[in-house]
């Protein structure tokens, strides 16, 4: 958009857009925020969705790595009190998408259950959601009818395992170390509902690709009776991202079904469903497309979704919906609706320049601590094999209250916030994930406080 259409737009008198000295539109502050509010009620949902179309920034090609960390973190109004290293637990939204769903949060609060009830005059309840589902489709190379909204990639996956229908007394179920705990819980569930066997293994260090290929080729060939498969497009643990399209492909070739957990994969790189060949995923939408908080999906090719129960036999759908998969329960509406705006987001900055960015900022702090002595790094320097997460090791950290031990330290004698991990075959990390709004001073300083605590455990 043209600075002469921002122009336009403040002229007209849209609501928390304003423009700087450059000519760069940003959001107004929050006391200006707050004193809009009253304004929302005014706005129809029609013109919410329109200008929050209008209220993303346009990012210039041609950015080095300094020029565009600056113009990405510009995009944020976060606290800076702490350093932020955990994006895979929470994406932030952008000032432009917060303001977005402020202003859907009043629309939903004035029309309230005559929404819900479409009893609003042209906004129908759900053919305003399926503009949610619709942009997610697009987002991922599906088709509508194939995606569900669900409250977060917990809430997705649990339901697409729970209620795998195909699977009997006496079949396997596999998964591994790098795995989600809860996912891990939930095939752990198959067994005490369904009596299936469940077989866990542990991937190989280092965590390279032909490592990776060759353990999971093992257990196929070695559990003759497996019926399914969960397979975590990017580890929230280290950050591995293993060669998620072979390993699908292998599966079907052993007759058996794979669910996808892509919770911190949708988002943060690149993605389309055929491309990856599986036919039931679920993600987050709250994490790397960081849409408001409570949002996520489940993906379900049309062919195969009869291979996934209803939930809790859910009938307020018909039972060929996909919607019959996920809880009905009353959700934050507003957050839903706020989901085509943060794909719009998404879009104008551009996956792949996103992902890069993202790397580029993994790879910034990871090749100066890898100069560390004894700090050892998680994932081998294999290019396609991890994005924006990545995690390491202190000399001596062997327990999982060691590493909430550190973590406390880096947080209160550093003011960075890094995550302790258990769960790995090989012991407890300390994770790191870079969001869009960080920068390379906040992560020199990383550097330094992990010099600093290099003897914490010697």
């Amino acid at each position: 958009m043209s600075a002469s259409s921002w122009v336009d737009m403040v002229d007209m008198g849209y609501p928390n857009v304003s423009i700087g000295k450059s000519g760069v539109p940003f959001m107004l502050n929050r006391r200006d925020l707050l004193a809009t509010a009253t304004m929302a009620p005014m706005l129809t949902l029609a013109s919410v969705a329109e200008g929050a179309e209008m209220a993303l920034p346009v990012l210039s090609d041609d950015l080095g790595f300094d020029a565009l960390q600056r113009q990405l973190a510009s995009l944020y109004d976060v606290d800076r009190a702490i350093v932020n290293f955990d994006a895979a637990y929470y994406g932030a939204m952008t000032r432009a998408v917060h303001a977005v769903y402020m202003e859907k949060t009043g629309w939903m609060n004035r029309y309230n259950s005559t929404f819900l009830r479409s009893a609003v005059p042209g906004a129908p309840r759900d053919a305003e959601l399926d503009k949610s589902r619709d942009a997610v489709a697009h987002m991922i190379g599906a088709q509508p009818d194939e995606i569900a909204l669900a409250g977060g990639g917990t809430e997705a996956l649990y339901a697409l395992i729970a209620n795998y229908a195909p699977v009997k007394a006496g079949d396997a179920v596999i998964y591994c170390d790098v795995d989600y705990d809860e996912m891990q819980y939930a095939m752990d569930y198959l067994e005490q509902s369904r009596g299936a066997r469940v077989v866990r293994f542990s991937l190989p260090e280092p965590h390279s690709r032909a490592n990776i290929l060759a353990a999971y080729e093992k257990i196929l060939k070695d559990t003759p009776r497996a019926k399914l498969l969960l397979l975590t497009h990017v580890s929230n643990r280290n950050g591995l991202i293993p060669p998620v399209r072979e390993i699908v492909a292998m599966a079907k070739a052993h007759g058996v079904d794979v669910i996808l957990d892509s919770a911190q994969a949708v988002g943060q790189m690149p993605f389309n469903v055929d491309e990856i060949g599986a036919d039931f995923i679920g993600f987050s939408l709250h994490k790397w497309l960081a849409a408001p908080l409570g949002t996520g999906a489940i993906y379900i090719r049309k062919a195969r979704q009869k291979d996934i129960l209803p939930w809790l036999g859910n009938r307020i759908h018909p039972v060929d919906d996909i919607r019959a998969r996920i809880p009905t329960g009353t959700v934050d509406f507003a957050a839903r609706l706020t989901i085509p705006s943060a794909v719009a987001m998404q879009a104008r900055i551009g996956i792949n320049r996103k992902f890069a960015h993202l790397r580029a900022l993994r790879d910034y702090w990871v090749a100066r601590a890898s100069d560390i002595r004894g700090v050892e790094m998680m994932l081998p320097p294999e290019r396609d094999n991890y994005g924006a997460i990545s995690a390491f090791r202190l000399p001596g950290m062997k327990t999982g209250d060691q590493a909430r031990q550190a973590q406390a330290r880096f947080i209160e004698k550093h003011k960075l916030l890094v995550v302790a991990k258990a769960g790995l075959a090989s012991g407890p990390v300390l994770r790191v994930t870079p969001a869009l709004f960080n920068t390379s001073g906040e992560l020199d300083r990383l550097v330094r406080a992990i010099q600093a605590e290099r003897g914490l455990f010697l």
